[in-house]
């Protein structure tokens, strides 16, 4: 009574409809996962298929056992040891005493946390913690795997033996729902995305095709974009010249979609003119897939005197030594008539990716050496 009386404002709420409406359904087998900016129910539509939270209308069917990456180690008694704490985590997941024992072996050499497994979990670093949780739940054995933001656990490799360890999972025939901002990690996983905006589905398709169009909307709803709005749209331009064809060959002239990391890679842009054109610059730019520009060049910047376009034609540019770490690029071409002011702007052309043994991280493998120095005594 006397907080209800002194704290009046705090008893203050408003009604927010987080989700509305939404239907969708996942196959056996089949990954798909959820995007949208923060806010759009992406997290809440996983809570309601855990059901730690309830629909105030419809309903949700799940066939089989459920596994949720939501938060891990919730649960997770940081007086206990690692050991302890596999045994009451899985539990929680639905794993009898026997079920536990057997896999134990499996979920201690997963994390990789051998040597402390019996040390209390509040003596782990973060990064001990999260990999002991999520190896855990990634060998419960379930057939519903419902993951929310917790791809970045642990190092490089970690990351990429999570990676390896999903898609085996996926392969056995798990059903795979994922929420995550990053376009790469769906493209990886997802057989399918579901676009969610402001509580509803925006859009239903493949996985390229919702990055695409979510990633163009991002830019011009936050205003983020290139210079140019090369990003924000398909295609532009005053005309006078067009690019009627745009292709990627490998050293040995075959047109593909897979490149190794430092191969040659050949594009040909195929143009039209429709008026002459005195002043034609050329220019291409290569985007990762989740909509980070790698390089982009012109012929202004090469040196190259500005093209008189007068007939059709066709213009390559070649990189020798193409050094792009793996992952799934796109390019953009255009055609300025002068500098900002283009005869023709196409975007999200030529998808291909890039695969390689190398372990390197980032966007692209730079050349280097290592020294030491040892100090004389």
């Amino acid at each position: 009574m006397k907080e209800k009386i002194l704290y009046a404002d705090r008893n203050k709420y408003e009604k927010r409809e987080v989700l509305s409406g939404i239907s969708f359904y996942v196959k056996k087998g089949e990954a798909v996962g959820l995007i949208g900016q923060n806010g759009c129910g992406k997290s809440t539509t996983l809570k309601l298929l855990t059901r730690i939270i309830y629909p105030d209308a419809g309903t949700v069917k799940l066939n089989g056992r459920v596994s949720s990456l939501l938060e891990l180690g919730a649960g997770f008694h940081p007086d206990m040891s690692g050991r302890e704490n596999i045994y009451i985590n899985a539990s929680i997941f639905g794993l009898s005493r026997k079920e536990i024992d057997r896999k134990m072996g499996d979920i201690i050499g997963f994390s990789e946390l051998e040597e402390f497994i019996d040390n209390p979990v509040r003596t782990y670093s973060s990064g001990m913690y999260m990999r002991l949780a999520f190896s855990v739940a990634i060998n419960v054995d379930a057939d519903i795997l419902l993951i929310d933001e917790i791809l970045a656990v642990g190092d490089v490799n970690f990351q990429a033996k999570c990676f390896r360890k999903m898609q085996e999972i996926k392969n056995k025939g798990t059903s795979i729902v994922l929420v995550s901002h990053s376009m790469e990690q769906m493209e990886q996983i997802c057989d399918r995305g579901i676009w969610l905006h402001k509580g509803k589905i925006r859009m239903e398709g493949t996985t390229k095709e919702i990055g695409r169009e979510y990633l163009r909307y991002m830019g011009v709803e936050a205003g983020d974009v290139c210079a140019d709005n090369e990003r924000a749209e398909e295609r532009f331009g005053t005309g006078e010249a067009r690019f009627q064809l745009v292709r990627s060959r490998n050293l040995q002239g075959e047109e593909t979609t897979v490149y190794r990391s430092g191969e040659p890679i050949q594009f040909d842009l195929e143009y039209k003119v429709y008026h002459e054109l005195k002043y034609a610059v050329f220019g291409l730019s290569i985007f990762r897939s989740d909509g980070i520009r790698c390089y982009g060049t012109n012929t202004r910047v090469d040196g190259i005197p500005a093209y008189h376009l007068v007939r059709d034609g066709k213009i390559s540019i070649i990189f020798d030594d193409m050094r792009l770490l793996p992952a799934k690029y796109d390019i953009d071409v255009c055609i300025e008539k002068e500098e900002n002011d283009f005869a023709d702007y196409q975007s999200h052309l030529n998808a291909f990716e890039v695969v390689s043994e190398e372990k390197d991280i980032g966007v692209m493998k730079m050349p280097h050496n290592w020294k030491m120095t040892e100090e004389t005594s």
